[in-house]
């Protein structure tokens, strides 16, 4: 648990493993549409198990939800990111996880595929399936398609990644090669 002595709140320990590929040279991310709240489009997520480095949860989370193994991370957003869930969010986390969840904490990693878009598998059957389908979509839709709640966030996100791609869209320093 993350402790906030200000607020007095918890949150989720989380990181988000966003992947990104390239198609047609322009850069596009990788989104998925919740099973439990249908037209909500976010990125992988997950939660750090004891011990674990942040880095290699956002490896295990990207497989657990993705199916995707063949990705290297090539940027970090370098602090902790949070977000409190709104009162119904809460209310819901709340009682399907016990205790007085607050919202989450987000460590985000840039991951570039390394291999096609064909080894994306939403039901790998190593955890119960948190996607119902996904797309890839451009920096601008990733955030106007987020949960309210989670947009500022995803903001932040993509401006600490803007670096690695040029003001035209196109890729530049994580072009892929095997595309």
């Amino acid at each position: 648990m993350f402790k906030n002595e200000k607020k007095k709140c918890f949150w989720d320990l989380n990181l988000g493993p966003e992947i990104q590929a390239f198609n047609y040279s322009s850069y596009i991310v990788f989104v998925a549409s919740r099973l439990n709240v249908p037209g909500a489009w976010q990125m992988p997520q997950g939660g750090i198990e004891d011990g674990e480095e942040p880095r290699y949860a956002a490896i295990r989370e990207l497989r657990e939800e993705t199916g995707v193994v063949s990705a290297e991370i090539i940027a970090e957003v370098p602090k902790w990111l949070t977000y409190d869930f709104p009162t119904a969010v809460k209310a819901k986390v709340n009682r399907l996880w016990g205790g007085e969840w607050h919202g989450n904490a987000q460590k985000w990693f840039l991951m570039k595929l390394t291999k096609d878009e064909s080894e994306i598998n939403l039901a790998t059957g190593e955890v119960e399936p948190d996607f119902a389908e996904w797309k890839w979509a451009t920096p601008e839709e990733v955030v106007e398609q987020a949960v309210d709640y989670k947009r500022p966030t995803y903001e932040e996100v993509m401006k600490t990644f803007q670096p690695y791609f040029s003001d035209n869209g196109k890729a530049t320093k994580c072009k892929s090669t095997k595309w």
